[in-house]
């Protein structure tokens, strides 16, 4: 194609940007003072972008409490930013969190940037709200709730050790990419029941470049410009959502065929996958779209956040020795690495804190990460220090609390977090007890787009000379 075609489409795109943007600016411009002056005291930052930048740079850096410390000690815990385009109340208070989280579905709902719901489509279950979403999440829970089950926790087992046999008795390996294809593939054994192959590395390929996708800036008409990051998501989320489809359609036909939903005692049996559960789930109400979305964001929160919780577990053991011979790690990983940093949400209606009145149809981000390392909750709180945890008081006082967030809370609590959980506990216990390690190379943890290390962790592993697989 001459590339002279190319010009019409991008200057009207460029076009559409500039136009929205403005049109946003100005409208949020017209805020009454009255309404403004009772939102929490900030800085909106330069026009249209606001305070964007800085903090995206900030996350970029292994360091980027600044860019949430400076506001705090300027603002106090709740405080008005600009960011992703909208102006947005940002809160490191743990009790207006814990606010947010219980209000789900009533004074706020979720609202996140328009380039994750694009990518996750309207029906993902971070997506879906009341009594979709509580139908989803069920459906979740069912499947991915009981990791210690006999047949899932025999295949979590089977899957780690599969993976460690391929590594060399000396090999120097990116422990991140291996973790994420021990959680990769375990998310996709749960959704279809298609076991590690060329099938699910080439998923797995495309899900790398969506992911990028998640906080690029969604231009329009971006299938046009497959150069940008946001362009190239979008398509590799066709192909992910087409292979999906491809299986969804597979099993409806084989559904027909076999004449539909089993009946007596097979309804009371295990499903053999989430592609099962949601065939003869309501009736069989589901459309294929409705499948794919879900199926899609379940595969990002399995693919995503338990492999780099394996990875940061392994990283922060290496540099506490001490710690190996206990192994009271994942609750202090959660805190330190906060992989989820926080949630965003929406007023539906003037929300009243303290001396605040947030007004309808407003975005907040309520924190965790701000919460987590904060000194006022947590000794030290930017140490990792796992035998903080040896105390049960001390957990569960966090927890009710609302300072211990990992997971999220309310309604919207992560429901896979006990498999995460598990899956982590399997992966270190045959790591520790089979293998010696040291780093290969210095590397450090960045926040952006998602927490991970810069280099993927690189590490010289040893086979123990009495490991036998």
């Amino acid at each position: 194609m001459d590339a002279s075609a190319l010009l019409p489409p991008l200057l009207a795109a460029a076009a559409a940007v500039l136009v929205a943007a403005a049109l946003k600016w100005l409208s949020a411009g017209r805020l009454s003072k009255q309404v403004a002056a009772r939102l929490p005291p900030g800085s909106t930052g330069l026009p249209l972008i606001g305070e964007t930048l800085r903090l995206i740079s900030a996350y970029k850096t292994p360091n980027p409490e600044p860019f949430i410390d400076a506001r705090v000690a300027r603002h106090g815990g709740i405080f008005t930013t600009h960011v992703f385009g909208e102006r947005t109340v940002f809160s490191a208070d743990p009790a207006f969190n814990r606010l947010l989280l219980a209000a789900e579905g009533r004074t706020v709902d979720c609202s996140y940037p328009s380039s994750i719901a694009t990518l996750l489509g309207a029906h993902s279950l971070l997506l879906t709200r009341g009594a979709a979403h509580k139908r989803l999440h069920s459906l979740t829970l069912t499947r991915l709730g009981r990791p210690a089950s006999p047949p899932l926790l025999a295949h979590i087992d089977r899957l780690v050790l599969a993976t460690m046999r391929e590594w060399e008795p000396a090999a120097t390996v990116r422990l991140l990419d291996e973790a994420k294809k021990i959680t990769f593939n375990l998310t996709v054994k749960q959704l279809v029941n298609i076991e590690p192959g060329q099938w699910t590395e080439s998923l797995r390929r495309e899900y790398v470049k969506l992911i990028d996708g998640f906080f690029s800036i969604p231009f329009p008409f971006a299938y046009l410009l497959p150069f940008t990051t946001y362009g190239q998501a979008l398509k590799a989320r066709k192909k992910v959502a087409g292979a999906l489809r491809e299986v969804i359609r597979k099993r409806m036909d084989e559904k027909v065929e076999n004449g539909g939903a089993n009946g007596g005692d097979e309804d009371k049996r295990e499903k053999k996958d989430m592609v099962e559960e949601l065939l003869e789930a309501a009736g069989g109400s589901f459309s294929v779209e409705e499948m794919v979305d879900f199926c899609l964001s379940l595969l990002v929160a399995g693919y995503e956040t338990t492999s780099v919780l394996m990875t940061l577990a392994v990283k922060f053991l290496t540099e506490t020795p001490t710690a190996l011979a206990q192994l009271k790690v994942i609750n202090e990983t959660l805190r330190v690495a906060n992989l989820i940093s926080g949630v965003f949400r929406r007023a539906n209606t003037d929300i009243h804190f303290k001396d605040y009145i947030i007004p309808k149809g407003c975005k907040i981000f309520a924190s965790f990460r701000a919460v987590h390392l904060n000194n006022e909750h947590y000794e030290n709180a930017r140490t990792f220090d796992p035998w903080r945890w040896q105390s049960k008081n001390k957990l569960q006082n966090a927890v009710g609390a609302n300072l211990f967030t990992p997971f999220g809370g309310g309604p919207r609590l992560c429901p896979g977090y006990e498999l995460a959980r598990v899956v982590v506990s399997v992966f270190l216990h045959h790591l520790v007890t089979r293998f010696s390690w040291e780093e290969a190379e210095e590397d450090r943890l960045v926040f952006f787009p998602t927490t991970r290390t810069l280099k993927g962790y690189p590490i010289n592993l040893r086979r123990r000379p009495d490991s036998v697989f």
